[in-house]
């Protein structure tokens, strides 16, 4: 059977591809403790081992409880839009109007719904390498070209205004960009932000901002919103965000779109045809994710990722994964392989296959996130638990000592 042309320009979802090997390993006599074997532990998935608040799952049992599933509105329970709005307004000190908050299945279909809307065929949208690839992918599959700009350490991985005076042509659209960034934890400083959002509106473009890891930062320096540029910035910025990783409800396919005014009937109409509406138990399971309770967790679960990372980074630099900029937001360490003192030729690829087959532990090569790092670099998780983190970077250092032999 034929398959449309764009399909070419879709890469495969490498991090899945890895799940699955993994998943293998783990069937295998390798991870049988009945054969001496060992469990495998994964730290390449994004998802906080912590899940959905007490109050959370309260609120969705009394919705399937009480029977209370039918469709919303395209754009989300308008109480849950109100609930968001007040969360702007606590958090950044933002007005936000519900009317410009469209809730969506997941941050992926807020991605599609904003691509969808403001890309065509011919366009061109200025994107950092490296960045999390189903964001890119979500530009090709509206046949418009996502452009990978290279970003080092010494620009914290992010865009700059200098790429974008450089690149930025006539077939330019707009910028996508993430802060902080899957998969390597950094931000962009809100005045470097601002440059970039200015430097794309006085051309006509749009700043499209993936926020959903902004509320897990830990840094004072960032955690800013786009929308909080200026007064102007609801004209033309458009933020993504989800209930999966502040709010841990992976699996519940929750998340929102901030649109200027303009926006919102024509994603309305899309959404409307693409999925009529979000799932109605998570809307009403969400609305106890703002309640004082569910809050203060959150914000413990915070505490406790950064705890985290402030053991994972130490570990990785003191086993020769250099970690170029310390991940200010999120929960991913982004380290680099090349002067680990690995055989020739051993890439990011060729690690992670090993370190899953010989150390039973399983991590993010780099070729998902882009080419200008991808055999350079890997990305671990650090979303896991306390105790499997510590057997994990044990389990590394001792083979990346054999591999060193």
């Amino acid at each position: 059977m034929r398959v449309a042309d764009r399909l070419a320009r879709i890469e495969p979802f490498y991090v899945m591809e890895c799940a699955k090997r993994a998943d293998e390993i783990a069937r295998s006599a390798l991870c049988d403790p009945a054969q001496g074997g060992r469990r495998m532990i994964y730290l390449n998935i994004g998802e906080p081992d912590f899940g959905a608040s007490p109050s959370v799952l309260r609120a969705a049992a009394a919705c399937v409880e009480q029977g209370r599933v039918p469709y919303t509105a395209a754009t989300g329970l308008p109480a849950l839009r109100d609930k968001l709005s007040q969360w702007y307004r606590q958090t950044q000190g933002l007005d936000i109007a519900p009317q410009r908050i469209v809730v969506t299945a997941g941050a992926s279909a807020a991605l599609q719904l904003a691509c969808l809307a403001l890309f065509q065929a011919g366009d061109e949208v200025l994107m950092p390498d490296p960045c999390y690839p189903c964001n890119r992918h979500f530009v090709a599959a509206v046949d418009a070209l996502p452009r990978l700009l290279p970003c080092g350490p010494e620009q914290r991985f992010q865009l700059s205004l200098a790429q974008l005076e450089q690149h930025w042509n006539e077939r330019s659209r707009g910028v996508l960009l993430a802060s902080p960034s899957n998969p390597t934890g950094t931000s962009i400083a809100p005045d470097e932000l601002a440059r970039l959002r200015a430097f794309v509106k006085a051309r006509g473009g749009v700043t499209i901002v993936d926020e959903i890891y902004q509320s897990l930062g830990y840094d004072e320096r960032f955690g800013h919103s786009a929308l909080g540029l200026d007064a102007g910035a609801g004209e033309d910025v458009v933020s993504i965000n989800s209930f999966s990783k502040y709010f841990g409800m992976t699996g519940w396919r929750l998340g929102w779109l901030v649109l200027p005014q303009a926006l919102v009937a024509p994603v309305e109409k899309l959404a409307q045809n693409l999925y009529i509406c979000p799932s109605t138990i998570a809307q009403q399971a969400a609305l106890a994710c703002f309640e004082p309770e569910s809050i203060a967790e959150y914000e413990r679960r915070k505490a406790q990722l950064r705890a985290r990372r402030d053991f994972v980074v130490p570990a990785l630099r003191a086993m020769g994964l250099e970690v170029p900029v310390e991940p200010d937001g999120a929960f991913y360490a982004w380290a680099d392989l090349s002067r680990a003192g690995l055989p020739a030729g051993m890439g990011s690829w060729a690690l992670c296959m090993d370190l899953m087959q010989s150390a039973q532990v399983a991590l993010t090569p780099g070729r998902d996130f882009g080419p200008a790092f991808g055999e350079r670099f890997l990305r671990l998780s650090f979303a896991s638990a306390d105790e499997d983190l510590r057997e994990a970077l044990a389990r590394m250092a001792a083979r990346l000592q054999e591999l060193r032999a």
